[in-house]
């Protein structure tokens, strides 16, 4: 078994200069990561609720075989097995009919909970690998704390070479990843609201529950904290709970969830947060830390790459440009419908403060062809990604979301003003990837877009294209060292249709 403390998966030579970034629910899909991945860069998928994505996949009937191939290949067959059983469609679903939804995770969730869980980031990663020796990473919310350590789990049975997490303080993750390396028992502190002082409460995962035999050797990641100033940068690089292999530094006009601003808040006449110059990070101090830093938010263009590397940087984190090529996992209608109105010029991208039942901004895209526009939608959480534990008076811990009915969430102790305009994020994302749910009226979970400031500047990228593929981003990028590595790699395998 390699050791928990191996070598980062790079030198100063061959560490990736472009980090696609890590997306949504299922935008950053595997074949968008494997494209990237192939052309020798960093592909990401998102680790953000893949094993519902998995199910509700399988419950479509699997369309090309892709995630059917992935589970024959995980290291617990009766696992894979019994989620076949349950929940593989053949035909998949007749019209009209929801998805089969999963147990909500919660601290103390059920061995086969946690298998599915690892199952479905095995699959997405797995994918990601497939046919090429490329570099593989998967991106997680600190946010979202209660199915990440079995994420992660399944993501290293598949061979993930890094792990990037943001929006939060990772600060315990680099000892979990050296935990599960090991095939060890892990844990973080669980985040609880209204717990006493005297009271701690942890999340913890044990890898040998899974096994009746040895278990197969694993490495641990790299990890690459995302960071939005230098002082979290310095407190990870310094007091972290192990090795930290790097930084990822978001500014606030990168896509989905951004750092709140520092200092007493201020909003703009769009009522969008606005930031100033304590947002800005030091990359002069930050280099001074040792490790190598990616830019992200505005950076995605030659001169954006340029000024990163004369700055400093290893190189920049590009989101916007790969939400909108071919191997996205946003449908194909949402993405030529947003693409055809970036070139009109009608569009528009807004940081709302409000969206997001996590309280950090969140960026909204707006366009004339939204079908969702004037959609109505019931108050409902039954995905729970974005839940925030409590304590109960009776000491017991529960679970509520800004996001779901008004009158549940007031009733678990939630203040009512905390709801205005909250808007739930797991449906509206997983309906963004064409997974939807249907609910009694028939209806189905309208989409909800989110990208970067680059979108309203991509028709220059577009010029009178009405689609593009991740090898033109790349391209684009880095002509030069794209067009060599083009020439020597393999072709790819099938991917699954838009």
């Amino acid at each position: 078994m390699q050791h928990a403390d191996r070598a980062t998966p790079w030198d100063a030579a061959t560490r990736p200069e472009i980090i696609q970034g890590g997306m949504g629910v299922g935008v950053s899909s595997w074949p968008l990561a494997r494209a990237v991945s192939r052309l020798g860069q960093l592909g990401v998928v998102s680790g953000t609720a893949t094993e519902s994505l998995m199910v509700r996949r399988l419950q479509d009937g699997d369309p090309g075989g892709h995630v059917r191939r992935s589970m024959a290949r995980f290291p617990l067959p009766a696992v894979a097995d019994d989620v076949l059983r349950r929940f593989f469609l053949p035909e998949g679903r007749p019209p009209g009919t929801p998805y089969r939804l999963l147990p909500l995770a919660r601290q103390a969730s059920s061995v086969a909970r946690e298998q599915i869980t690892m199952l479905g980031a095995f699959v997405e990663v797995d994918l990601a690998k497939e046919g090429h020796d490329g570099l593989v990473g998967m991106n997680l919310l600190t946010k979202i704390q209660l199915p990440t350590l079995a994420t992660l789990y399944g993501a290293m049975l598949a061979g993930v070479d890094v792990i990037l997490m943001g929006a939060g303080i990772p600060r315990e993750i680099p000892a979990v990843l050296d935990a599960l390396a090991a095939h060890q028992p892990a844990s973080w502190k669980f985040e609880v609201v209204g717990l006493p002082a005297d009271r701690t409460e942890h999340l913890t995962f044990d890898p040998r529950v899974h096994w009746a035999g040895e278990p197969p050797p694993l490495r641990r990641p790299a990890f690459l904290a995302i960071v939005a100033s230098n002082s979290l940068a310095m407190v990870l690089a310094r007091k972290a709970s192990g090795r930290v292999d790097g930084f990822v530094v978001e500014g606030p006009t990168a896509g989905g969830h951004n750092a709140p601003p520092r200092g007493e808040p201020r909003l703009n006449d769009r009522g969008e947060p606005l930031y100033g110059p304590r947002d800005e990070v030091d990359l002069a101090k930050l280099a001074e830390l040792g490790l190598p830093f990616w830019l992200a938010g505005g950076a995605g263009s030659p001169e954006g790459l340029a000024r990163a590397r004369a700055a400093g940087a290893a190189g920049i984190q590009v989101g916007t440009l790969f939400a909108f090529c071919d191997e996205s996992g946003i449908t194909a209608p949402l993405r030529r419908s947003i693409l055809a109105s970036a070139r009109r010029g009608d569009l528009d991208v807004r940081t709302d403060g409000q969206a997001s039942p996590t309280g950090y901004p969140f960026k909204v895209v707006t366009w004339p062809d939204d079908p969702a526009r004037d959609a109505e939608r019931e108050r409902v959480c039954d995905l729970g990604y974005l839940r925030v534990a409590y304590a109960r008076p009776d000491g017991a811990i529960g679970y509520r979301c800004s996001g779901e009915p008004v009158d549940q969430y007031v009733a678990k102790g939630g203040r009512v003003e905390d709801t205005e305009g909250r808007r739930c994020l797991c449906n509206r994302l997983v309906a963004t990837v064409g997974l939807g749910q249907v609910r009694d009226d028939g209806a189905v979970e309208p989409p909800l877009v989110t990208s970067g400031d680059d979108l309203l500047t991509i028709a220059r990228f577009l010029g009178d294209r009405s689609h593009y593929a991740a090898a033109d981003v790349i391209a684009y990028l880095r002509p030069t060292a794209h067009a060599a590595v083009t020439a020597a790699t393999p072709t790819a395998v099938a991917m699954p249709a838009s």
